[in-house]
């Protein structure tokens, strides 16, 4: 444990590969956030939709975990899931979310938070008609955050699906399974800066448009 420990302490990145000002963003959170996906796509991150979405449960204590941005408009941002998991439980009681993307290969960081809100049943539809076939039957076969006695059930479920619906035979969305979008009061835009003197501009949504600002390290 102790080797660990000093490992852990011991670990330094200094970055150095970019700079971020204030006049050299969009006035548009959204546009700013579609170039830097664009630019994260182009140097190969690895699942740059990837985020980590942080809600709160009954007790006020936070819960995380990494979900897939699966669309990203000025309404906000949106990814799917099992309405009755936990996280889904979690944001029926209180609909207020954080995200976090991270893409070391370009050392940024960026941080949304906002308010929650299902899309419609209609956009869900059309999503869950776009996965493959095996997501479709996995968003039936999984009661998502239960606790379950062995894989084996899963397995077992996941067989007793393919037989209802074999071959081609359309599969309907299930009505436990849909869209969120988190709709964004604050975005922040972190850009790795050496000596940890990072850049941080945030946009701050105000009655009239956004307020761009720049954070202390």
């Amino acid at each position: 444990m102790a080797d660990i420990k000093h490992t852990v302490r011991d670990l330094r990145k200094d970055y150095t590969q970019e700079s971020l000002d204030e006049s050299g963003v969009t006035k548009s959170p959204f546009d700013q956030f579609e170039r830097w996906m664009q630019e994260a796509v182009a140097a190969k991150v690895h699942e740059p939709n990837a985020m980590h979405l942080a809600t709160v449960d009954p007790n006020g204590r936070p819960s995380g975990r990494v979900v897939l941005l699966r669309g990203m408009d000025e309404r906000g941002f949106v990814f799917f899931t099992n309405y009755e998991s936990k996280k889904g439980r979690q944001m029926a009681i209180n609909p207020f979310a954080a995200l976090t993307f991270f893409w070391p290969e370009l050392e940024r960081q960026l941080r949304i938070e906002g308010r929650i809100e299902k899309i419609s049943a209609e956009e869900s539809d059309e999503y869950f008609y776009s996965r493959p076939r095996g997501n479709r039957l996995g968003a039936w076969a999984s009661p998502q955050s239960s606790v379950i006695q062995s894989r084996e059930e899963i397995d077992r479920l996941t067989a007793v699906l393919e037989a209802k619906y074999p071959g081609d035979t359309p599969i309907p969305r299930p009505e436990h399974w849909g869209g969120y979008r988190v709709v964004p009061e604050l975005i922040e835009f972190w850009q790795g800066r050496a000596s940890r003197l990072h850049d941080r501009i945030q946009y701050k949504q105000l009655p009239n448009g956004w307020m761009i600002e720049r954070l202390a390290p």
